[in-house]
């Protein structure tokens, strides 16, 4: 979907495949007739955009034919689909039964996530609408944390200058502009917007910037005024934001709050929890560990990741982190220039949801999935940007 700025640039609206995980290319084909077009439908829209997820092995499959990466351009175009913005975070196995830590591997250490990632930035330049020069792909945020030592940390920063480097060849070949976007999440080497100045600054290179996710900001309790304010004044480029919202709970030292919460604690994904105390910020990796005992202080609110629906807060005594999503996007697009121009609803977790929240097949989570596009589209038509054909 795309939207005119007032300032006549245009902003693009995508939501993130992640949610269809396949593996390989015929998987990701999939995906564009059993999901993607179904939801453009359900919008009534000619043209939808997607944050395409492509694994390893699909990714490998593109770069390395030509035929096959024409061959997806021409699905997308059938079908009412675009392309510019890819998700390069998982590398592989999102949709696995346990994906927890796994899905901070390989790093930006290890030369596998250089080649990936790179491997990714020659599909994207294949794949953007004739009329679209610049790309963008979020990652991961360095690495986990407890897998980062300085030795490390520096390797991680010389692979992202040497992909700056590529970028900057790709366009000369190309005419194509893409950049990367480290996505801060807790728990990482970069878990908040002020832990990825410093390293980004070092990198020194436009093609580098940060990816803005909604939920991660919330659930680390940062104040989205002050977060992009300090982004802007250390000239952090904004490349994407993902529009998503986390798991709130006001009063978790209530039982029946305990009990809520712990129906979002599930096997697949990594669900790391936090708390605002006078002392900082205090958090766990997951949230069972959370409801285990004393392990994380319950005087104040806590907010899990668990990318929750836009548009259906969790019954009451839980909610949303919607009202930080709403604030960052008033910031990003709300100004008399955008700070962004990709924009990606990511929520991957519908079927990590409590049983009787989850879509009971194609159907139900194409409505869903287009009830949250519906709701960022009035969000930025609110804001005085003009919904594009």
């Amino acid at each position: 979907m795309r939207f005119r700025h007032p300032d006549g640039s245009t902003v693009h609206l995508a939501y993130c495949t992640n949610v269809h995980p396949a593996e390989t290319l015929d998987g990701v084909l999939a995906q564009l007739r059993d999901h993607c077009e179904p939801v453009r439908r359900r919008l009534g829209r000619d043209r939808l955009g997607i944050g395409l997820w492509l694994a390893k092995d699909a990714a490998h499959a593109l770069v390395t034919d030509p035929s096959a990466l024409r061959g997806l351009r021409c699905e997308l175009d059938r079908r009412g689909l675009e392309v510019v913005t890819l998700n390069g975070f998982p590398y592989e196995g999102f949709g696995a039964e346990e994906v927890k830590y796994r899905v901070y591997t390989p790093d930006w250490a290890d030369p596998e996530r250089l080649e990936h990632t790179t491997s990714l930035a020659r599909v994207l330049a294949g794949l953007l609408p004739d009329d679209v020069t610049d790309g963008s792909i979020s990652t991961l945020p360095l690495a986990w944390r407890t897998a980062c030592d300085e030795r490390r940390a520096q390797t991680a920063r010389t692979a992202l200058r040497t992909l700056a480097e590529r970028l900057d060849a790709l366009q000369e070949l190309t005419g194509r502009s893409i950049r990367v976007a480290l996505e801060p999440e807790p728990g990482c080497v970069v878990e908040t917007t002020r832990d990825a100045i410093a390293p980004l600054t070092a990198i020194a290179h436009d093609r580098v910037g940060i990816c803005v996710d909604t939920c991660h900001l919330a659930t680390s309790f940062e104040d989205p005024h002050t977060a992009l304010h300090d982004l802007t004044r250390a000239g952090v480029p904004v490349v994407k934001s993902q529009l998503s919202a986390a798991l709130h709970a006001e009063q978790p030292h209530l039982p029946e709050v305990r009990e809520a919460l712990a129906a979002f604690a599930e096997p697949r994904f990594l669900h790391q929890t936090r708390t605002s105390t006078a002392a900082g910020l205090r958090g766990t990796d997951d949230l069972d560990e959370a409801l285990s005992g004393d392990a994380l202080p319950d005087a104040g609110p806590w907010r899990a990741h668990f990318h929750v629906p836009l548009h259906a807060a969790p019954a009451a005594p839980l909610t949303s982190t919607l009202p930080v999503l709403k604030s960052v996007l008033t910031r990003l697009v709300g100004g008399p220039h955008p700070l962004t121009r990709h924009l990606e609803v990511e929520t991957y977790t519908w079927q990590a949801l409590p049983p009787e929240l989850r879509p009971r097949g194609r159907t139900q989570l194409a409505d869903g999935i287009a009830a949250e596009l519906t709701l960022a589209r009035d969000l930025l038509t609110d804001l005085g940007l003009k919904e594009l054909p």
